[in-house]
C-alpha cells in the first residue's frame, strides 16, 4: 500500500521506517516454520492416507486400491471367491452352465454385467465399465494383461487346476480382506475334518473320477478340483500316480482299470448335448455294465458344475454337502 501524506516530516518517517523493517524481520522469523498448505500440492498428500496398496501376483505387482469399490473378476472360481468374501462385483464372465451364471450362485448375480467367456472376456466392455480393480489368471489372460492394466490395476492367480485355496487367497489379499479370507479357509477346513472324523474306515475305499465330454472321455486325477479336495480328506485313489496327473483322455479298452476302484464318481459336461451322448454311449457299452463297481451299485453322478467346472469355494462346500449325504454322514 502507497501512503501520500502531505507536509510530513522526518520523525513520521523514521516511525515508518521501523515498522516496515519489524515486519520484514517478523517475516523473515516465521518463513521457515510454516506456509499455507494450499501452496504445495505435496501437502495435501501428506496430509491424508495413501490410497493403494503393493499387491504381489502371477505377473508382477500391482499398485491396488486400499477399498476398491469397483471389481471385475474374470474366472469362474474368482467370481465365487467374491461372493464369499461379501464382494458383489460389477462385472464378470459369465458361467460354464447357467444362463448367464450357475445356479448355485445366480440368485447373488443379479444386476451383474456379462462380459463373455472366461477364455475371451470383451475388453471393450470392460473398458466402458471403468473398474478400480481387474482380477484375472496368467493361465487364461496372459496375452491380454497389458491391456488390462491400461484399463485399471489388474491382478492375476497362476493357474486354474486344483490349489483352488491358492487363487482364492490372492483374490482376498487383493480385496484387502485376507483376515476374513483366512476364516473362509478355515471353516471349510473344520468341515473337511468334521468329515473325516464321522468317515471312520469309509476313506480307506479307493476312488476314481470319470468325466464325459462331447466326444471324450476322461479319467479325472489328483491334480483337479475333486481331486485336490478328496486329497485333503484323505480318500485314496485307485491310480498310485493320481496326484501327480490332472487328467488324461481314455478309450473304452482302459475301462478295467475302473475295477481297481471301490467307488467310481463320474460328471459330465453338456453344453450341447454331446455329452450326454458320449456319456450313455459309454455306460451302455458291455465293458462298463460288467465292471464290479457298477454291480456294486458304487458309481455315482454328480454335478459337472460344482465338481469341476466353478472350482471355487462355494463348489467345495458344495462337494463336501454331496459327500456327507452319499456316504450317509450328517453334516
Amino acid at each position: 500500500m502507497i501512503y501520500r501524506s502531505r507536509g510530513s516530516n522526518s520523525k513520521s518517517a523514521a516511525l515508518l521506517a521501523t515498522l516496515v523493517i519489524c515486519l520484514l524481520l517478523s517475516a523473515c522469523g516465521t518463513s521457515n516454520t510454516a506456509e499455507p498448505a494450499g501452496n504445495k500440492p505435496s501437502d495435501a498428500g501428506a496430509s491424508t492416507e495413501k490410497d493403494t496398496r503393493t499387491v504381489q501376483h502371477a505377473m508382477r505387482k500391482a499398485e491396488v486400491p486400499i477399498h476398491p469399490q469397483k471389481v471385475i473378476i474374470l474366472t469362474n472360481e474368482g467370481t465365487e471367491a467374491l461372493l464369499a468374501l461379501g464382494v458383489k462385483p460389477i462385472a464378470a464372465v459369465d458361467s460354464y452352465y447357467g444362463d448367464p451364471w450357475y445356479e448355485h450362485i445366480a440368485a447373488d448375480m443379479e444386476g451383474v454385467q456379462n462380459i463373455g467367456g472366461e477364455s475371451q472376456p470383451n475388453l471393450e466392455v470392460i473398458a466402458s465399465l471403468q473398474p478400480d480393480l481387474i482380477l484375472g489368471n496368467k493361465m487364461r489372460h496372459e496375452k491380454i494383461y497389458e491391456q488390462l492394466s491400461a484399463i485399471a490395476p489388474t491382478v492375476y492367480t497362476e493357474t486354474l487346476r486344483g490349489e483352488w485355496k491358492n487363487n482364492f487367497e490372492v483374490y482376498a489379499d487383493a480385496l484387502n480382506l485376507k483376515d476374513k479370507g483366512d476364516e473362509i479357509i478355515s471353516a471349510f477346513d473344520q468341515r473337511v475334518e468334521d468329515f473325516k472324523s464321522k468317515a471312520g474306515d469309509k476313506l480307506d475305499e479307493k476312488l476314481a473320477v470319470v468325466r464325459f465330454m462331447g466326444g471324450k472321455t476322461r479319467y479325472y486325477y489328483g491334480n483337479m478340483f475333486s481331486g485336490v479336495i478328496f486329497k485333503q480328506i484323505g480318500f485314496q485313489r485307485n491310480d498310485p500316480l493320481s496326484d501327480e496327473k490332472a487328467f488324461e483322455d481314455i478309450t473304452k479298452e482302459r475301462l478295467p482299470e475302473l475295477d481297481t476302484a471301490d467307488t467310481v464318481f463320474y460328471f459330465t459336461y453338456d453344453l450341447d448335448g454331446k455329452g450326454k451322448e458320449q456319456e450313455e454311449e459309454w455306460m451302455n457299452d458291455p465293458l462298463w455294465k460288467n465292471l464290479k463297481v457298477v454291480q456294486n451299485n458304487k458309481v455315482f453322478q454328480v454335478k459337472d458344475a460344482t465338481w469341476n467346472t466353478s472350482g471355487g469355494v462355494k463348489a467345495a462346500n458344495l462337494m463336501l454337502d454331496d459327500l456327507y449325504e452319499i456316504y450317509g454322514l450328517a453334516k
